[in-house]
């Protein structure tokens, strides 16, 4: 197993031990706004939720961004980037390093 391949699986299997910590009787969550069954938080504008959905699916494996917007507008920055760091663990890899969509 290669060294970025074992640096990978133990970044993923923290971020599902800290991700699994949660109570599920939380009901903070209500109206909130959720993507790929991760809670994201509340009153969030439309261009911010749009960043997090390019960010997760970054981090899942399929680049995706809006350049202009990236530039541009602060709430798709910020979206951006919290989509691509809460959604890491969602990245799945065969034994041979190969992208499992």
């Amino acid at each position: 197993m290669s060294k970025h391949l074992l640096i990978l699986y133990s970044l993923t299997l923290g971020s599902l031990i800290i991700t699994g910590c949660s109570t599920k009787n939380d009901t903070s969550h209500e109206n909130g706004y959720t993507y790929h069954a991760i809670y994201f938080g509340q009153g969030l504008s439309s261009d911010f939720k749009q960043g997090i959905r390019d960010g997760c699916e970054t981090a899942r494996g399929i680049y995706t961004k809006s350049h202009k917007r990236f530039n541009n507008n602060i709430d798709y920055y910020n979206g951006w980037f919290l989509g691509r760091n809460k959604c890491r663990h969602l990245l799945k890899v065969d034994e041979n390093g190969d992208l499992i969509l």
